[in-house]
């Protein structure tokens, strides 16, 4: 017997969870879109209808402190924590690839089919790993925002937490407490934020140790250095250069195809802050004794 759902959501970004969440809709996904690490809402968001508790952080940046708020990948992961109690995550992450046959959704993963059903209503967000449910438009220049992982081999004890440029390429750079080192050492990694576009990714002026190497150009102008390394000859303190090393490049779409509506595939222009704005109207309070209990990292 095939499952038959009414209403239902396709996709997996922040606002797709947020539209299920708000209607109880079951939510379907072959590729997980989880946040950013280093995406942050505003420190003024106040998320405790959801057991989110209010936190804000200050960075140290070139031009002073700026405040950040609680993560987004944290409600994203609250969200689907919530949905998966209420039974509206009837696959979680389980599904590699979706198909639509005309009739039905057909669920596979890398070794077989696992699941099919129908529905009446889709309300659809997105998912690059679904093929046949709705007519794209070719999209004219694909762009993309690039994350290139950091190591600070040598010198990684910075003050400096967040900077950012005018440029398209090392438009952004985060630095944040090493995940390869046990402990509060104080050693940080970097992540580089780049928007390129796709000739642009092909073009060897925008491979990894490119956007590496014009990390340490900003940082040294900026007069960061390495650690302290005695004096010279003539009595002046030395210091290291700074010594890093490319770990991985993550990219991800940020132009996406229009797509037309049909009978049964619908869209959504509520935006993601329309959608917070509802969830924070709504009372919530049967979850109230499952408190997320979460520290900004350092």
């Amino acid at each position: 017997m095939i499952p038959e759902y009414d209403k239902i959501v396709i996709g997996s970004t922040l606002p797709a969870l947020l539209f299920a969440y708000l209607n109880q809709y079951p939510v379907f996904f072959a590729k997980p879109e989880r946040p950013f690490r280093f995406d942050y809402f505003e420190p003024a968001l106040d998320l405790q209808c959801v057991g989110i508790p209010a936190t804000a952080q200050e960075l140290k940046t070139p031009s002073g402190l700026k405040k950040i708020g609680i993560p987004k990948y944290l409600l994203w992961e609250r969200l689907v924590f919530l949905l998966s109690l209420e039974g509206l995550l009837p696959l979680s992450d389980l599904c590699d690839k979706m198909r639509y046959s005309g009739e039905r959704i057909v669920c596979t993963n890398e070794y077989s089919k696992i699941y099919e059903f129908s529905f009446n209503t889709c309300y659809y967000f997105r998912d690059d790993n679904l093929s046949n449910l709705v007519n794209q438009q070719p999209v004219k220049e694909n762009r993309y925002l690039c994350y290139d992982y950091i190591a600070f081999n040598r010198g990684g004890k910075l003050e400096l937490d967040y900077l950012s440029t005018n440029d398209d390429f090392v438009s952004e750079i985060w630095f944040y407490s090493s995940d390869r080192i046990d402990g509060n050492t104080g050693v940080k990694d970097a992540c580089i934020v780049s928007r390129l576009t796709e000739e642009q990714l092909a073009s060897a002026d925008y491979i990894e140790t490119m956007a590496r190497f014009k990390m340490e150009a900003i940082l040294k102008e900026m007069g960061i250095k390495g650690p302290y390394n005695g004096l010279s000859p003539t009595g002046r303190p030395k210091y290291y250069t700074l010594k890093t090393s490319h770990m991985h490049r993550v990219k991800t779409r940020i132009t996406h195809p229009e797509w037309e509506v049909s009978d049964n595939v619908k869209k959504i222009s509520t935006s993601e802050k329309e959608l917070i704005d509802i969830l924070q109207q709504r009372d919530l309070n049967k979850y109230g004794s499952l408190k997320c209990d979460y520290t900004l990292p350092a």
